[in-house]
């Protein structure tokens, strides 16, 4: 029995799942959950923002090949 519930515990997003976890993170963080969230957080900025800069250049790279497609089919020398 104790293994269904653990079984159904891991496959179910409710709201009991939620609670669970964030009762293990008091437990293993406690005082510090604060700062710790507050880690998580800036950490997920600075990921989203390196995401950002590589499609950046993924953009300005196929920019860059297409222009160069563009101007080797209309038999432009680019120079």
């Amino acid at each position: 029995m104790i293994y269904s519930m653990i079984l159904g515990f891991l496959g179910v997003s409710s709201p009991f799942t939620y609670i669970i976890i964030g009762a293990i993170a008091f437990l293993l963080f406690g005082n510090r959950l604060p700062s710790v969230m507050r880690s998580l957080g800036r950490s997920i900025v600075e990921f989203k923002k390196g995401v950002a800069g590589i499609e950046d250049e993924v953009d300005e790279a196929v920019r860059s090949a297409d222009e160069k497609a563009t101007a080797k089919s209309s038999g432009k020398t680019e120079v």
